[in-house]
């Protein structure tokens, strides 16, 4: 598997297989894995204690048996929540994982989008930065073919390039693409465009194409137009049910 070499459209399993599982568990991972997945989608933050830990929103409540904000509790404290019977009692041994558990439980069986959230940002770049420590994992584990990172903080997808210049990059954004977005694309060297499915026209995907730019929309609250986005070219989907794919 190659970052560089992706098959054409890209089914990539946004936050795993979360149509069926837990999202941002193990289980979600694996289970894209078994339905067939090119990539997944993941989605990082920073504990008190500044471990990379896998999960979408700043507090634990939606997704946890706890309370409180991710960024407020340490490491094994987060650990130690239900990460899954908010889904599906079965599901009560998920555990919170680490950005390395999942790293080394997909290495080998498909390819991982890094998404960096914004409120992990630190102006000031501190030495364990969020972004160094996520090139610094990647790096350990071999992994730099076949890991792409994507934020809505375009200023640390620009210190990522700086750290390292053969890194995939990816913008998030869930507006149009404007002259802006064009700019930072080709100022950070990017590598594909992540757009919120409901703005992406026609225009838009060409727009990028033609500054070499991979286009891939995300679904919101599991609902995407799969066909109308592969009808427009888009290079692959980031979706909650990976098999919705396979079915087009």
């Amino acid at each position: 598997m190659n970052i560089h070499q992706l098959p054409t459209p890209l089914f990539i399993a946004h936050r795993g297989y979360s149509a069926c599982y837990p999202e941002n568990t193990l289980a979600a991972f694996n289970g894209a894995i078994d339905a067939g997945a090119h990539m997944i989608e993941l989605d990082v933050c920073l504990s008190k204690d500044r471990h990379l830990v896998v999960i979408h929103d700043e507090t634990v409540d939606r997704t946890t048996n706890g309370t409180g904000a991710v960024k407020a509790l340490s490491l094994d404290q987060l650990i130690r929540l239900d990460a899954g019977s908010w889904f599906d009692p079965r599901f009560n041994t998920e555990r919170l994982p680490t950005l390395a558990q999942v790293l080394d439980a997909v290495n080998g069986h498909l390819m991982v989008n890094i998404e960096i959230k914004p409120e992990s940002f630190e102006a000031d770049g501190p030495p364990d930065a969020v972004e160094r420590q996520v090139l610094n994992l990647v790096r350990e584990k071999n992994m730099l073919d076949e890991v792409l990172v994507s934020s809505f903080e375009w200023l640390m997808l620009e210190n990522l390039r700086e750290l390292e210049p053969g890194i995939a990059l990816g913008l998030l954004s869930d507006v149009p693409a404007d002259e802006r977005l064009r700019h930072w694309y080709q100022r950070i060297k990017g590598f594909s465009w992540h757009p919120d499915f409901r703005v992406l026209t026609q225009q838009q995907v060409d727009s990028l194409h033609d500054l070499g730019a991979r286009v891939f929309p995300y679904a919101v609250d599991g609902r995407i137009d799969s066909r109308g986005m592969l009808a427009m070219g888009v290079d692959g989907l980031i979706v909650d049910d990976p098999l919705q794919m396979t079915a087009q």
